[in-house]
Order: C-alpha cells, then sequence, then structure tokens
C-alpha cells in the first residue's frame, strides 16, 4: 500500500524521486523518506512525518540532496506508528544496506530476534528495518554479491513484500525484490527507474518491465538484469505502457475525484469497445468463446469494496438475463471458507489495481480447486491479470484519487457486457433485445455526461449536510447494490457514518435509528419496485428523516415524498447503476469539500490494499 519510487541514471536523483512519490501519494501519507548516494559514496538519509509536501519542504524540493542514484518511499502504516523514526527508508547498522519496502513481513519478530542474538540494534517498530538487517546479515555471513544477500533473505521471510535495495558497496545500483506487492521496473536513455506503480515513471519512461514473485532486478547504467532464487540470470519481456502521461495530472480539475468523475464516460466507452464489434460483443479476447460461455453452470464473483459492490449489481443483472446462479463474495472471506465449487463454475475477480491482496489469494484458491478464472482489472500485467484464465482489460486509464469512481463505472460496463453475452449464447434473450442491450450501452457515456450537467444542485444540497451524524442509503435490487457503493463514497471521504439497507429490512432494526432530521438517501429506478421503495420511504419520513430521492426522469410523483429530487436519464434497468452512482459520487464529494477535507486522501485510507 506504501509507495516506492528508485532512480540511477545521470540526472540529479532526488527531484526525480520526489516527483514520482508525488504521484504515488494516494498510496500513503503519513510519513515519507528519500535516501539518495552522495557525491562522497556516502547513501544520505532523509525522512519527515506527514504529507510528501514536508518532506519536499526539508529538502528544498530535492536540491539539498545531491547524488545520480536513490529510493524513495511514501508510507502508509502498518508496523510502528507513524513518525519519522520509523518512516522509510531504513538502514543497516553500519550504513551497509539501505532499503524502502511494501507489503507485511509476517515473521519479522522471529527474524528480529535472531539478528538480536547477533549483535544488531533496532531503533524503529517496523518490519522493514527488519528486513533491510536481514540483507546486510546475509551480505556480510557469506562474503558474497548484493544478489546473494537477498536471495537468502527472501528465502527467510515470509508474507508479501516489494523491496528497493541500495548498497554502500555498489554505487549507482538499485537492487528490487518482490513476492506478492506490486512493483515495475523501467528503462529509457540510460536510465532505469522502479515504482511500485505505473503513474510514478510514466513521465520518463513507458517501457517497463513486471518482474515477477521471488525475482530479483538489478538497475545499472540504463539496464535491468533479472535473477531467480538461485542466482541464476533470466530473460524478461520489455512491455510498452499505453496510458497517456497526462492521464495522471489533473488536468485544471482542484482534485482527482472530481476529474475522474468526468472521466467515466470515456472509461465506458473504451471499455465498450475493447469488445464490441459491428455492433455485437466479441468476448474472444478475453478468452471466452461462446461454447464455453454456455458451459458455464455457477458463476461466483468475488472482489473486495466497491469491486464487491460491481458484484452485487452483477449478480442481480447476470442472473435475470443469463438465467445463472450467481454469488458475490468478499475476497477477505472466500479463502477461509470450506469452498463448494462446481468443476463447471466460472470464479470472475474483480480488482481494479490487479494487486489487491485478499482477491488475489482467492483467485489462487479458486485454482486449486480447479475452478475456471476470469479476471476483471484494469492494469495489465499485474499479478491477477497474468494468474487469472481468462482477463477482462477494463480501461480506465489510472486513477488517483483514493476513493473509486471512473474504475468502478469501467467494471460495471464489463460486467454488463459478461451478462449480455451469456444471455445471447444460451439463448435466455432474444437476438433483438441482445442488439438493444448493446445500443443502451452505447449509450451510456452520452446519459453519465448529462448526469454530471446537474452538479450545481447536488453542491448546494450537499453544502446543507456538512455537520450530518448518520446517513442511509436505501434501494432494491440493483438500487441496494448501488446504495452500497453511495454508502461507501460518503463514509470513505467525509468521514460521516453511513450504511445502506436494503429498504425491505428497515422494518427488522434499523428504523430505529432514524431521528428528526436523519438523511434518508432512497436509490428508486427500478420500475417494478418502485411503489415498494415509496412506501419505505413515507416510513422513514413519518419518523422524521430528511429524505433524498434519486430516480429517473419520468418518476415525478416521488416529489410529493421526498425533500429532495435527482433525476438520472432513462435507460434499460438493468444498466441503471452505471447512472444512479454519479449523483452519490459527486454528493460525496462535495459534502468532503464542504466539510474541508482532503477529498483524493482521505485519513488511514491506501488506494491499492496490498496487504491482508
Amino acid at each position: 500500500m506504501c509507495g516506492i519510487v528508485g532512480y540511477t541514471g545521470q540526472r540529479q536523483a532526488a527531484p526525480i524521486l520526489l516527483d514520482g512519490l508525488s504521484k504515488l501519494e494516494y498510496r500513503g501519507y503519513d510519513s515519507a523518506g528519500l535516501a539518495v548516494r552522495n557525491r562522497d559514496g556516502e547513501i544520505e538519509i532523509v525522512k519527515a512525518k506527514g504529507r510528501l509536501a514536508v518532506l519536499s519542504e526539508k529538502t528544498d524540493g530535492g536540491r539539498t540532496l545531491q547524488g545520480c542514484c536513490g529510493i524513495g518511499h511514501t508510507r502508509w502504516a502498518t508496523h510502528g506508528e507513524p513518525s519519522e523514526n520509523n518512516a522509510h527508508p531504513h538502514c543497516s547498522d553500519d550504513g551497509n544496506v539501505v532499503g524502502v519496502h511494501n507489503g507485511i513481513i509476517e515473521n519479522y519478530q522471529e527474524l528480529r530476534e535472531k539478528l538480536q542474538r547477533n549483535g544488531y540494534r533496532f531503533y524503529s517498530g517496523t518490519d522493514t528495518e527488519v528486513a533491510v538487517k536481514l540483507i546486510d546479515y546475509y551480505y556480510k555471513k557469506y562474503l558474497g554479491t548484493p544478489v546473494d544477500a537477498i536471495n537468502h533473505a527472501m528465502v527467510r521471510i515470509r508474507g508479501s513484500y516489494a523491496l528497493a535495495i541500495m548498497f554502500k558497496e555498489y554505487p549507482g545500483e538499485v537492487f528490487a525484490a518482490r513476492k506478492e506487492s506490486p512493483m515495475i521496473l523501467g528503462v529509457a536513455d540510460g536510465e532505469c527507474y522502479l515504482a511500485s506503480d505505473v503513474p510514478a515513471i510514466l513521465k520518463y519512461t513507458r517501457n517497463v518491465y513486471y518482474i515477477g514473485n521471488m525475482e530479483i532486478g538489478r538497475l545499472k547504467d540504463g539496464k535491468v538484469t533479472f535473477y531467480n532464487l538461485d542466482g541464476d540470470e533470466i530473460e524478461k519481456e520489455l512491455v510498452e505502457i499505453l496510458w497517456d502521461a497526462e492521464a495522471a495530472e489533473k488536468a485544471g480539475y482542484e482534485h482527482f475525484m472530481m476529474k475522474e468523475i468526468h472521466e467515466q464516460p470515456r472509461a465506458i466507452t473504451d471499455t465498450l469497445n475493447s469488445v464490441l464489434q459491428d455492433g455485437a460483443l466479441n468476448l474472444d479476447g478475453v478468452g471466452l468463446t461462446d461454447e464455453e460461455l454456455k458451459d458455464i453452470s455457477h458463476i461466483c464473483i468475488v472482489a473486495c469494496g466497491s469491486a464487491y459492490h460491481v458484484g452485487a449489481v452483477a449478480q442481480y443483472v447476470i442472473e435475470d438475463l443469463a438465467k445463472l446462479p450467481v454469488r458475490v463474495e468478499l475476497a477477505s472471506e472466500f479463502r477461509y471458507r470450506s469452498l463448494l465449487l462446481d468443476p463447471k463454475e466460472l470464479v470472475v475477480i474483480i480488482s481494479q489495481s490487479g494487486e489487491t491482496a485478499d482477491s488475489l489469494a482467492a483467485l489462487r484458491e479458486a485454482k486449486k480447486r480447479g475452478a475456471s478464472t476470469l479476471a476483471v482489472v484494469n492494469v495489465v500485467g499485474s499479478s491477477i491479470a497474468r494468474e487469472a484464465d481468462h482477463v477482462f482489460y477494463t480501461m480506465a486509464g489510472p486513477e488517483i484519487a483514493v476513493a473509486t469512481t471512473k474504475a468502478y463505472s469501467a467494471q460495471l460496463i464489463a460486467v454488463y457486457c459478461l451478462a449480455a453475452q451469456l444471455g445471447k449464447v444460451r439463448g435466455t434473450i432474444t437476438e433483438e433485445y441482445y442488439q438493444e442491450l448493446v445500443r443502451e450501452m452505447t449509450l451510456l457515456p452520452e446519459k453519465v455526461n448529462k448526469v454530471l450537467e446537474e452538479k450545481g444542485r447536488l453542491q448546494w444540497f450537499a453544502a446543507k449536510q456538512a455537520n450530518a451524524k448518520d446517513v442511509f442509503f436505501i434501494g432494491r435490487g440493483v438500487d441496494y447494490a448501488v446504495s452500497l457503493e453511495g454508502s461507501l463514497k460518503l463514509k470513505e471521504i467525509s468521514y460521516i457514518h453511513s450504511e445502506a439497507y436494503a429498504a425491505g429490512e428497515l422494518k427488522h432494526g434499523t428504523i430505529s435509528l432514524i431521528e428528526d432530521g436523519t438523511l434518508v438517501i432512497s436509490v428508486v429506478t427500478q420500475s417494478a419496485l418502485f411503489e415498494k421503495i415509496v412506501s419505505n420511504m413515507v416510513e422513514c419520513k413519518s419518523r422524521g428523516a430528511q429524505l433524498f430521492g434519486l430516480t429517473s426522469y419520468g418518476n415525478y410523483s416521488i416529489e410529493d415524498t421526498a425533500d429532495f429530487v435527482t433525476y438520472v436519464p432513462k435507460t434499460d434497468e438493468h444498466f441503471a447503476a452505471s447512472l444512479a452512482v454519479v449523483p452519490l459520487q459527486l454528493l460525496a464529494y462535495y459534502v468532503s469539500l464542504a466539510r474541508g477535507l482532503d477529498v483524493d486522501k482521505p485519513r488511514n485510507l491506501a488506494k491499492s490494499v496490498t496487504v491482508e
């Protein structure tokens, strides 16, 4: 979850490292640090508690750290409180080895005790310091090379990690090692880069290597050499990143979140067009032929957070269109259950980063049990993409704000495509209706733009909710799934307590929490359930609730019940989530803004959860 950047070349390293870290601050922002080899050959370390701006000010934008080789880190605390002492980089007792780390080392206490018995002293509460000193221990014990030392440490370490290491005796070189946690290595014009995510180095190079599990990379003289655990050199394929570098910039918006909300029409269009050919869907590029789709007996969707909410929408849509049983599982629970997977079951793993630790573990468990797997991911070459049997790439581009918006929408269109194609090949929908579904999907971007035109009214309403204590979201069917996402958006960036409920569950306990002025947000886009949800709204209003109604154009009778109503264009109701979620994203954004909070970097959260 932390951000890592490394550089070695001919230019001053510190400004490049700070620039790269600024692109990764969404991955961690409670402390940051740099390590740069200076002109005297010494590795100079500077660290600061708080946002990256504190470190930048401390180093005068990197100008006080002179040297052309270095590593940097922005931290999201796991072991040890946020402090300058616990900030990375960490070093061995004599400064021989310096490193940064992303991940969790499960046996760090055991390793720490071993090192203490061998005379090492510890100044922090982090597992990273243990890893750095373990590498130093093996480097000195076997009098070998950095690769030998890192190999020995990797064998002893249990858990997940991405490591960037510098050795005092190897000037101009940076070493990388990886297990589970993401890392990429880039090259351009005689320079080498490493980072835990693409945006950090996209400004400098589009040519990258994906380092595999239990592999080591050596960055030197503009080249990257890879080694396996035996220390043997291995070949890796250079991959070109197709993302536009400007996509990782704010482009005039105050926050990345607002920019990414406005990028949803493009994300939907690009994702749909990746599988749309001559007016019909074709999933051959995903790796799923029509014959394979016909043979599926069950679908299990596994995900975390907002991706789980996409799965909740997909459950309703796939079951209705394809008449297939679908269940949705939290990835963090999936592998700890006694799984009953049908041999013909398709397990769908949804993850923006493709590196989500729980989702990756669930994928491996599903494969171990013989299930076919499909990854819906946004990052080419990510761990989940590489290990799944089939991959549906969403085309959202880099998403920087911690609260997902465009990635969620891109995932929705991906599962719509899967549902429509399943319905067609299984004969559960007519060809005419299939064509209508495809046409409606192509119109979604235009309709999202229409929703965005109404953001002024939502900003006005949101400003009045800045002091809210509790907010409830209700809906039925697809609307309940949308409510889950709306509630998450509000709570994660505004810090207001909110919960989502299937509207029919209100009377089973939740309604006792309704007080005078409590805001209840009702999502009402499903015509067959319209009257039932309005009835639930009336129940809340009679107990003093303030009602926010979100419905489709034409359902104007809701104004007789709701205190404030916002409308979205009509579409096929299977796809209503793509439109209904946008006002809820905007509401969360504007409430957070009214409360004076950091919209893009909410407290205690990181963008990509790469630890369990």
